[in-house]
């Protein structure tokens, strides 16, 4: 018992020292991470403010502050490099995770073939001719390519919030610049996987054999848990709104793991995992609170990654990166433009969508690190990219910001190139009735005039919703509302009705005076503004009413509550009209 107790002393004598040793190391540690951590974020928010004032995404901010705490400048993060850049993998895993998460297929599928065939149109022709252009200023064949496919790709975190804040989610070149996002996250996914799988060190053949059958147990396991497993988790998970953003973010990194185990990248099995979640009826919450963590760590990825520049490395990148700067900022809205021209888009849309595209992704970095860690490409591609992200990430806002006073400057220019393809000629034909936009309102308006025998015609720049109304046995001219050529061309002098459900108010007014014009006093016109400071502008244009949908929903909402009776009749009664007005939409608009 005596021995026993005297070793017993020992070891807690030895185990003392050991923490007295590790301990100070420990909080030393500590203590400088958290040093570094709040002189680093210190410098991000600081020059985050000077970016929200420029009206610049917060990317340029981070990347910014990286070159600034980076050996270019300050130095301020060499000592702890490697725990920063375990933070920075984890903001890819997580960026990649709510790419998966939100990659919604309604989108591809609303925006349709037209999304598909650009996406890929996009996708080639920028990879090549921006490899062409690399290797024309003598760079290495492989960083050439790694770097014009890099370029391909267009952020949609900007574009989201740019078309947002201009209120054009919903309108059809918004629409079609979204299903073309979604087509380049599939790229890039099917990219990372092949990237992943030339890690190995098996031949070719056998790599993609491999990748075949491990890539379909992966998705097989991903869809029986989507389907039998996930479920019932979250269902249990949700009744707490803490318990939920835990299990989602272990399931990300559980999954994230096991893909990686079985020979993927991290980044596959963070976009496995979200995808898995993508159609939850909780997506929406998962989103929110995990995007927050991913916003946290993702500044510190592009403050490493902005570290990561050099004065030698400048020098040498900066006449590739402005000819890639270039080449995003005019040549992808030109392929853009002529790629959504030929698929019968109006001049207006495929500009627009164009110039919203201009700017390079996420991605682009995540793939360039890929080819890094396989020994592709160097250091240098990262300074190429990294610079023309910022150049082209500035510029583009700017660009979309402005699209309709670029627009109005460069359109006479693009009808020297022809006009809108398929505009219907319109010989002699007289309508009573014109309705200019037929996606929101529109269609609800056509169908009640149509089952009461009025004739009307319709004018969109959807050409989805030219073939539909074709189906129906309806008139329909393609072509955009802001162009005075067409507007010419249609029959409207017997017009005794013009509805206009359009959102954009300067196409509103130019429409408005031109009909004003032509028809005189006679003919009443009702327009749409989804924003009250519009309405004087469209009455003096020569609106004889103005609708402002959240105002008429709020008046038929009031008028229920106040004259029918709060019961479950009355609201069930009200549920099956609605489902059956959205059964009807869905057979009559695209």
């Amino acid at each position: 018992m005596t021995v026993n107790r005297r070793q017993l002393a020992m070891i807690r004598t030895r185990q003392r020292a050991q923490i007295d040793i590790v301990f100070p190391c420990l909080r030393r540690m500590t203590q400088d991470i958290f040093l570094d951590l709040s002189i680093v974020l210190g410098i991000t928010a600081a020059i985050a403010f000077g970016m929200r004032m420029l009206r610049q995404p917060m990317l340029i901010a981070y990347l910014v502050a990286g070159i600034a705490v980076g050996p270019f400048f300050l130095n301020l993060i060499d000592g702890d490099a490697k725990l920063l850049h375990a933070f920075a993998e984890i903001g890819v895993v997580l960026l990649l995770f709510v790419v998966g998460l939100s990659l919604n297929f309604r989108h591809l599928r609303e925006a349709g073939r037209s999304a598909l065939l650009a996406g890929i149109g996009q996708f080639v022709f920028t990879a090549v001719i921006g490899s062409l252009l690399l290797l024309a200023l003598a760079l290495p064949p492989l960083l050439a390519l790694y770097l014009a496919v890099a370029v391909t790709f267009s952020s949609t975190i900007i574009i989201v919030k740019l078309l947002s804040e201009k209120g054009d989610l919903d309108r059809l070149y918004g629409r079609q610049v979204i299903g073309l996002m979604v087509v380049q996250d599939l790229i890039a996914i099917m990219l990372l996987v092949l990237l992943s799988v030339l890690g190995g060190t098996h031949e070719l053949s056998t790599a993609l054999l491999s990748l075949v059958l491990r890539g379909c147990a992966v998705l097989l396991g991903m869809v029986l848990a989507a389907r039998f497993v996930l479920p019932r988790i979250l269902a249990r998970a949700a009744r707490s709104p803490e318990h939920l953003f835990l299990t989602t973010v272990t399931w990300c990194f559980v999954v994230a793991s096991a893909v990686r185990w079985a020979g993927f990248s991290l980044e596959v099995g963070a976009l496995a995992a979200g995808v898995s979640l993508a159609m939850s009826p909780y997506q929406p919450e998962i989103a929110s609170r995990i995007r927050p963590l991913r916003d946290f760590f993702l500044v510190l990825f592009f403050v490493i990654l902005g570290s990561t520049m050099h004065f030698g490395g400048m020098r040498a990148a900066i006449v590739p990166a402005a000819v890639l700067s270039a080449f995003i900022l005019i040549g992808n809205p030109l392929i853009l433009y002529l790629i959504y021209r030929r698929l019968h888009f109006t001049r207006r849309n495929s500009f627009f969508a164009g110039i919203t595209a201009a700017q390079v992704s996420e991605f682009g970095f995540v793939l360039l690190l890929a080819g890094a860690s396989l020994g592709h490409i160097g250091q240098e591609a990262q300074v190429i990219f990294t610079l023309t992200a910022i150049t082209t990430i500035i510029l583009s806002t700017y660009l979309v910001q402005g699209n309709e006073r670029i627009f109005s400057v460069v359109r006479p220019y693009l009808r020297r190139f022809g006009r809108d393809k398929h505009q219907q000629e319109t010989g002699g034909v007289q309508y009573d009735v014109w309705v200019f936009g037929y996606h929101r309102i529109g269609w609800k308006v056509v169908d009640a005039l149509h089952t009461h025998g009025r004739s009307l015609a319709v004018v969109d720049d959807n050409p989805a919703s030219i073939e539909k109304l074709r189906e129906r046995g309806l008139r329909g001219y393609f072509g955009d509302a802001s162009d005075i050529e067409f507007l010419e061309a249609l029959p409207l002098d017997q017009a005794k009705l013009v509805l206009c459900t359009i959102p954009d108010p300067e196409t509103q007014k130019l429409l408005l005076e031109h009909v004003r014009r032509r028809c005189g006093a006679r003919v009443r016109i009702i327009a749409t503004s989804e924003h009250a400071s519009h309405l004087g502008a469209l009455y003096a244009a020569g609106a004889d009413y103005v609708t402002v949908p959240h105002l008429l929903g709020g008046t038929w909402l009031a008028g229920v509550l106040t004259t029918q009776p709060w019961t479950r009749a009355v609201f069930h009664g009200l549920r099956r009209t609605q489902h059956h007005d959205l059964h009807l939409r869905s057979r009559t608009a695209p």
